[in-house]
C-alpha cells in the first residue's frame, strides 16, 4: 500500500516519522512523572525541572538545528536526530541516577527541538504547492499519533504492574526510533538545499521525480530566491515573517496544550479520579487530538490556515473557560472535566496543532528558511519550558495534595491568551494556502 503512494507523499511520510517520536518523547513522561517524584524524593521545583528538562533540550535543539540543516543538509541532520532519539530512549530506561536521567531527557529534547525545525522544512521543500499543507501537516499528524501511542503504552504498561514499569514506558521508544533511522536512507536530499549549495545536477532528477513539470523554470525560481542566502535573518525586510512566526508559536503554548498533555493525570485527579483512571482518561485526550488533526489535514489546503485558526480560537476560548469554571471551587462541575478538555483538544488540534509547523515552514523565504524555522521552533519551546516548569507548583497545595484554585486561575489565563490569539489571527496573520514558497515571499514584499 505504501508503494502505491506518489513519490512526494512517500518521502514526506518517512520524514514525518520524526513527528511521531516528537509526540511520544514529549508526553511519555506523563505516565512516569509521579513515580519518579517518589523514587528520587523530588521537591516541587525538582519535579517541574524533571518534566521540563526535555523541553530545555528542545530549546537548544531548535536553536542549533539551522546550522547542520544548512551546512550538511536536511537528510543527514534527520539521521543524526534519529540516533539522538535512540540514545535518549535507552539512556532514560537504563539509568538509576536522577542526574543521568536528566541528561538523557535533554538529549531526547535536543532531538525533538531539531526535528521540529528540520522535518517540516524538508517536507515543505519537497512538496508540490497544492499538497504542501497536507504533507507538511503530516508531521503534526505523526506528533499526535505519537502522543496517543505514548498515552496508550503508559496505560497498558501500568496495568501489567511490572517492576520499574516507568523504565518500560520510556524505553519502548527505541523501537520507532530505530525504524525511523532505517527508513531515512530511502529519502533524497532536499532539491532546494542542493541548489542553494550549487549542486544543481544532483537536484534535477529529484525535482523530476517530485513531479516538477518545468524543471528549468523551477530551478531558476529557486536560484533567484536563494541568491542572497548568506543574509542574516534579523533585518527589517524579514520583520513580518519573524513577527508572524514568533506570535503564532507563543500562542501555541499559551493555550496551555503542553501543560495539559504533560500533567493530564494530575489534572484529572483534580476531578477526583484515581491514578489508574487518570491514565485511562488521558487516552481519550490523545484520540481526540488525532481525530481532529486528521480532519484538519483534509481541509487545510481547501479552506486555508487562517480560517482554521479563527475557528479553533473561538472553540478554545469556550472550552478553556468551561474548564476554569469547573475548577472554580464548585466540585460538582468536575464530572464534566473530561468533556471540556476533549473539546479544547479538538479545537486546538483542528487549528493551532495542524497549522503551526506548516505555517512556520512556509512563511520564511528560501534564503533564511532554516534560520526562521529555528526561530519559530525555539520560541515555541521556550514558552513550553516556562509553562511546564511552573505547573506543578500551581496544581499542588504544598502538602502533596491538589490545588483546585490554582488550576482554575491557570485555565482563566489560558482562555485570555486565546482571546488575544483570535485578535492576532483575524487582524494580522496572512493566508498562505495554494501558493508556492517563492510566491509567498513575493506577497510579503521580500522577494
Amino acid at each position: 500500500m505504501f508503494a502505491m503512494l506518489s513519490y512526494p507523499v512517500r518521502i514526506a511520510l518517512i520524514a514525518a516519522l520524526g513527528g511521531f517520536l516528537f509526540g511520544f518523547e514529549t508526553v511519555v513522561i506523563s505516565g512516569a512523572e509521579q513515580t519518579l517524584e517518589k523514587l528520587w524524593n523530588l521537591s516541587k521545583w525538582e519535579q517541574g525541572f524533571t518534566v521540563a528538562s526535555s523541553l530545555f533540550g528542545t530549546v537548544l535543539g531548535s536553536l542549533v538545528a539551522a546550522f547542520p540543516a544548512k551546512r550538511y543538509g536536511r537528510k543527514k541532520s534527520l539521521q543524526v536526530i534519529a540516533v539522538f532519539f535512540i540514545v535518549a530512549a535507552l539512556g532514560c530506561a537504563m539509568t538509576s541516577l536522577w542526574g543521568f536521567f536528566i541528561c538523557f531527557r535533554i538529549i531526547g529534547g535536543l532531538a525533538v527541538g531539531a526535528s521540529s525545525v528540520i522535518a517540516p522544512m524538508y517536507i515543505a521543500e519537497i512538496s508540490p504547492a497544492n499538497l504542501r499543507g497536507r504533507l507538511t501537516g503530516s508531521f503534526q499528524v505523526n506528533i499526535v499519533l505519537g502522543i496517543v501511542v505514548a498515552f496508550l503504552t503508559n496505560y497498558l504498561i501500568s496495568r501489567l504492574q511490572l517492576a520499574d514499569s516507568w523504565r518500560w514506558m520510556l524505553g519502548i521508544m527505541v523501537v520507532p526510533a530505530v525504524l525511523f533511522f532505517a527508513l531515512l536512507f530511502a529519502i533524497p536530499e532536499s532539491p532546494r538545499w542542493l541548489i542553494l549549495g550549487n549542486k544543481e545536477q544532483t537536484a534535477l532528477p529529484i525535482l523530476q521525480r517530485l513531479g516538477e513539470t518545468n524543471i528549468s523554470a523551477a530551478v531558476g525560481s529557486i536560484r533567484d530566491s536563494v541568491k542572497e542566502h548568506q543574509e542574516k535573518l534579523f533585518q527589517r525586510r524579514y520583520s513580518k515573517p519573524i513577527l508572524y512566526a514568533m506570535l503564532l508559536a507563543m500562542f501555541n503554548q499559551l493555550s496551555g496544550i503542553n501543560a495539559i498533555l504533560y500533567y493530564s493525570p494530575r489534572i484529572f485527579q483534580l476531578a477526583g479520579y484515581d491514578k489508574s483512571q487518570a491514565l485511562s482518561q488521558s487516552i481519550f485526550l490523545g484520540v481526540a487530538n488525532l481525530v481532529a488533526t486528521l480532519l484538519a489535514m483534509t481541509v487545510i489546503d481547501k479552506i486555508g490556515r487562517k480560517t482554521l485558526l479563527i475557528i479553533g480560537s473561538i472553540g478554545m476560548i469556550v472550552f478553556l473557560s468551561l474548564v476554569a469554571r469547573a475548577l472554580s471551587g464548585d466540585l460538582s462541575g468536575n464530572s464534566n472535566l473530561l468533556l471540556y478538555l476533549i473539546g479544547f483538544i479538538v479545537f486546538f488540534a483542528f487549528s493551532q496543532g495542524a497549522v503551526i509547523w506548516v505555517f512556520i515552514s512556509e512563511i520564511f523565504p528560501n534564503a533564511v528558511r532554516s534560520q526562521g524555522g529555528s526561530l519559530g521552533s525555539t520560541t515555541h519551546w521556550v514558552m513550553a519550558a516556562i509553562i511546564t516548569s511552573v505547573i506543578p507548583s500551581i496544581l499542588e497545595n504544598g502538602k502533596g495534595g491538589v490545588n483546585v484554585a490554582g488550576g482554575h486561575w491557570a485555565f482563566v489565563f489560558f482562555a485570555a491568551m486565546m482571546v488575544l490569539q483570535l485578535i492576532f489571527i483575524w487582524r494580522v496573520m496572512p493566508e498562505t494556502k495554494g501558493k508556492s514558497l517563492e510566491q509567498i515571499q513575493k506577497d510579503l514584499g521580500i522577494a
